[in-house]
């Protein structure tokens, strides 16, 4: 039996085959918290704990608790403790998260020092926050003049989460999923915006945010979860010591109750903003969504993602294939299918890029659809397509993004904190067996889509485009503004102009850091773990084998040097890689070659990289890689289905084409609310080197920018002809280009893999020698504005800086970091406002590079940038700074990835320069990076003259912003 802290009782355990973990549970004795432990023979330690919170309003206060009980506790009076802990630590990962009806803080690292330290933090920060009143104006919201210190300047709302929420509701998609929630649940907590509306984030009181600490925080209503190699007794008695001994059982009832269900299937209109467009016809988003069975019964959760797959998993599914092939709208909604987060499941189907004339047509038509599958049912080989896809999901160990323990965690949480069974939400293969048998009767999938069309609570949404709603909006928060400041006197302006004293005041103080605990650059590891792979030659072909252990799955990957091009092929090469696994080969057409890859494979994908070499940015290598991944008896089939995609794909297709451009319209334009820092600093960085050039064309705003071009041509037949011409001449290019493979599997799969390939790559074309494709270059030194329809800024500014080699670029990474740390979070997050700020230097392409997220400002977070190295050279700096600078650093570049992932990266690594040796040396000289070396880096190359600057901004905003003198660019 697993041992149990004695402050503890043992319930039970349960082996896990498929993922070979156990899982034990326990229930703390006095409060009743429960304490799940998935026992692994992994050193990635993963902890979180989690509370039921369910608010009854938008103002986002389970939200805003969740950024303010991070801002200090009793044990670390400390201002900013997370911030200074992601700093201090060798974490692989350090966040917190706000679900719509929990609220979860959770880690994972390698060290075991690192680990109690940052339990022991995590624990005293939801459990004893100081819950400051001016860390609560400063995360959530506050009114201030905008003048700080003039009481006749206008009055402005400030906040993190205020801004934060401010971009997030700027997406399209984000305002369609809170709309669709609001109506499906019209009287439980799904109904509000967890995050926060920014119209009803300003009702929000320090009172309220302290109530729903004192009602929700509590260890009756929390669950801790652990994941790793540390038993679970150890980890119960700093639970004990740290926090629970303090605390008595509490009767609470935070159960989120069923909704009360429609007697009648419902119709909805809302509207989103399109700012700066007149035109809003094909902008319409109509969606019809279903309020289905309970997300806590584990096998209701994989019939509903059995019947969801059938319907919309890739072309050859029924529903998915109408929503495509319409001409109702351009592409299926990104709402389509089964969303589990909610205590109630919801079904959605429908489409973007309509009109709202269509809103009865698109409901009839995926009524139509679900009829039919009620009526005939689907083939039995597609049933068990996506019952396979199931089972791969459940024994890949991904974890390249997100550490793997936690992914586990995170996944069983929402349904264990439902009161779900844990062992039924984690382990999930009694419940595939019995959905194994189920889909044997053919009257299976009919039932199961019969029910979602009897089920009378559902609504169809019509979202359309208003160019006038941020207008609105800003005119709203000025009429609320101006009646705060029509009831304020002489001594309440002067409150207002004391409490912005009183947070600037807290924001620069400086707290003993040695309050918290800390590693030290003693407890790195010496050495960085890369794996080794082998070199083979298959069917003439060179061939590197990684032995990894990754159960039972098998991964492939062709990568082909990219050859020399024409400016109109490489253009489309990025076009080109969403396109091609999406299509036919040889004889079979689009739908037959869906209807395979579900059956066989867990996905085939592909994609392009271009990196600056590691002496010279200026030069580059390119590589084209199309990649899959299957369950180990699949291994010969995907091997086959790879060798058939690559060698005859079909872009004869056009309809299927015609499709596919849309389809990655819509979702590359969603991308800019979402990922606006990362484009916004691809923009600044592209007049610096070739590949960043490139980069900004294929996948940054300059790419969006032309997708959207051709998108609007290809209505024209000749058009889209010459498109799939231009396709097909770009495929016959690279199949005749040098290629090599990589393969991933455990030891003993190899060799068969290796024969069998062997066999099928043995007709196969001609490898040409001939030039490589290099990339135009650069334009140069560039000042740009680009404007869309947002609420919030994205600000970035780049300088040319040195290759990855050159002795100057260690100490640039490091830069990066202590200016984020030591600066910018502090000037651009904190007192600017912005969700996030900071640096980052890009050895591939040389840039050094800051950015701004979700921001409210401009001009001044540009000054920021600048000020923060001017802060750097005028001051001396702590020793202890620079150190946790390469702590940071350090824990990304050791942070462990997925067994196949790390081979991945360790393949094209190398392929790039970045061998395994360069990737030591690399390390070796991060470490001994010193303070004079940031100044000498920073006075060496980040001069303001030599600065790119691209923001992201709206038309009204730039206009109030002349003296910035950027070029103007429409998106």
């Amino acid at each position: 039996m697993s041992q149990a802290h004695p402050a503890f009782d043992f319930i039970r355990s349960h082996h896990i085959p498929a993922l070979n973990i156990g899982l034990e549970e326990y229930r703390h004795r006095v409060t009743g918290a429960q304490h799940f432990h998935l026992a692994a023979e992994d050193d990635q330690n993963a902890f979180l704990v989690a509370f039921r919170t369910v608010p009854q309003d938008s103002t986002g206060v389970a939200h805003i608790l969740e950024h303010t009980s991070l801002c200090g506790s009793r044990k670390y009076p400390v201002r900013d403790p997370f911030f200074m802990m992601t700093r201090r630590s060798l974490n692989t990962f350090m966040n917190a998260f706000t679900a719509p009806d929990w609220t979860a803080y959770p880690f994972a690292t390698r060290n075991r020092k690192d680990f109690d330290n940052l339990l022991d933090v995590y624990l005293d920060a939801v459990f004893f926050p100081s819950l400051n009143e001016l860390d609560f104006l400063q995360e959530g919201h506050r009114v201030e003049f905008a003048e700080a210190d003039n009481p006749n300047s206008d009055l402005v709302f400030k906040g993190v989460v205020y801004n934060e929420m401010k971009g997030a509701m700027s997406s399209p998609v984000s305002a369609l999923y809170q709309a669709m929630t609001r109506e499906l649940f019209p009287t439980i907590t799904y109904h509000h915006n967890s995050g926060g509306d920014p119209a009803h984030i300003p009702d929000l009181s320090y009172q309220q945010l302290k109530d729903f600490h004192a009602r929700h925080y509590h260890p009756s209503n929390a669950v801790f979860m652990s994941y790793g190699d540390i038993p679970a007794a150890e980890h119960q008695a700093r639970f004990e010591d740290q926090a629970l001994q303090e605390f008595d059982t509490l009767k609470i009832d935070i159960a989120v109750p069923d909704e009360q269900r429609y007697s009648a299937p419902r119709q909805v209109e809302d509207r989103y903003a399109l700012d700066g467009e007149e035109d809003t016809s094909d902008k319409t988003h109509i969606v019809i969504g279903w309020l289905l069975d309970k997300a806590t019964d584990a096998e209701a959760v994989l019939r509903g993602h059995l019947l969801s797959g059938v319907l919309l998993d890739n072309g050859a599914s029924p529903l998915r294939r109408a929503l495509e092939t319409t001409e109702l709208g351009c592409a299926p909604s990104p709402l389509c299918g089964l969303s589990d987060s909610t205590r109630e499941m919801m079904f959605s189907a429908g489409l973007e890029g309509s009109n709202p004339e269509h809103a009865e047509a698109v409901e009839t038509l995926v009524l139509d659809v679900l009829k039919q599958v009620a009526e005939e049912g689907v083939p039995q080989e597609m049933v068990e397509a996506e019952l396979h896809q199931l089972e791969l999901s459940q024994r890949e160990i991904s974890g390249d993004g997100f550490p793997f323990g936690l992914q586990l965690m995170v996944h069983g949480l929402s349904p264990i904190l439902h009161g779900a069974d844990a062992i039924e939400a984690i382990d999930i293969d009694p419940a595939l067996a019995k959905l194994r048998e189920q889909i044997q009767d053919p009257n299976f999938i009919k039932s199961l889509a019969r029910q979602i069309l009897d089920n009378p609570h559902r609504v169809r949404l019509v979202m359309t485009p208003d160019p006038k709603l941020s207008e609105e909006q800003a005119a709203a928060e000025a009429t609320r503004l101006a009646a705060i400041r029509a009831k304020m006197d002489e001594s309440h302006k002067q409150r207002v102009i004391e409490q912005a004293q009183a947070l600037l005041a807290r924001q620069n103080q400086q707290d003993d850091p040695e309050m918290l605990p800390c590693v030290t650059l003693e407890d790195v590891p010496a050495e960085l773990s890369i794996p080794n792979g082998e070199e083979h030659q298959i069917a003439g072909m060179p061939a590197t084998c990684f032995a990894r252990g990754t159960n039972g799955l098998v991964y492939q990957q062709i990568v082909v040097d990219l050859p020399e091009l024409d400016s109109e092929l490489a253009e489309l090469l990025p076009l080109y890689t969403e396109i091609l696994p999406e299509v036919g080969y040889g004889e079979l057409d689009y739908l037959q070659a869906q209807g395979i890859q579900a059956a066989v494979t867990g996905g085939i994908g592909a994609s392009a990289a271009i990196r600056g070499t590691v002496a010279d940015v200026q030069r580059d290598r390119t590589v084209f890689t199309l990649s899959g991944k299957a369950l180990l008896r699949n291994h010969d089939k995907l091997g086959e289905m790879m060798h058939g995609i690559f060698t005859a794909a079909r872009f004869d297709e056009l309809p299927r084409i015609r499709e596919l451009v849309a389809q990655e319209r819509m979702y590359r334009e969603e991308r800019v609310t979402q990922a606006g820092h990362a484009l916004a600093m691809a923009a600044a960085s592209s007049g610096l080197a070739p590949n960043a050039a490139l980069q900004h064309r294929w996948s940054g705003l300059a790419g969006i920018k032309a997708l959207k071009a051709l998108d609007d041509s290809l209505d024209d037949a000749a058009a889209l002809k010459a498109l799939a011409d231009k396709l097909a001449a770009l495929h016959q290019r690279l199949t005749q280009a040098p290629r090599q493979l990589l393969l991933v599997g455990e030891a003993e799969q190899l060799g068969a893999m290796r024969q069998a390939l062997g066999q099928q790559w043995q007709q196969a074309p001609a490898m040409a020698a001939g030039q490589p494709f290099a990339a135009p270059a650069a334009s140069g030194q560039l000042r740009q504005a680009w404007t869309t329809s947002t609420q919030v800024n994205f600000c970035a500014k780049a300088y040319p800086c040195v290759p990855a080699e050159h002795e100057d670029a260690p100490a640039l990474t490091v830069l990066a970091a202590f200016l984020r740390n030591n600066f910018l979070h502090r000037a651009v997050r904190e007192q600017g406002g912005a969700y996030g700020g900071g640096a980052s230097f890009d050895p591939d392409s040389g840039a050094f590079r800051f950015f701004s997220y979700r921001d409210p400002r401009l001009n001044d977070t540009l000054a920021d940038f600048d000020q923060s190295v001017q802060w750097l050279l005028d001051n001396q700096h702590e020793w202890r700074l620079v150190e946790e600078a390469i702590l940071g650093i350090v824990s990304s570049i050791d942070k462990p990835g997925s067994p196949a992932g790390e081979a991945k990266k360790t393949f094209h690594g190398s392929l790039h320069g970045r061998t395994p040796e360069q990737r030591r040396r690399y390390r070796a000289r991060i470490l001994a990076v010193r303070e004079a070396d940031l100044k000498r880096v920073a006075e060496t190359w980040l001069k303001t003259e030599n600065a790119s600057i691209a923001v992201i901004t709206d038309s009204q905003t730039l206009e109030k912003h002349p003296e910035l003198g950027l070029e103007r660019i429409k998106l």
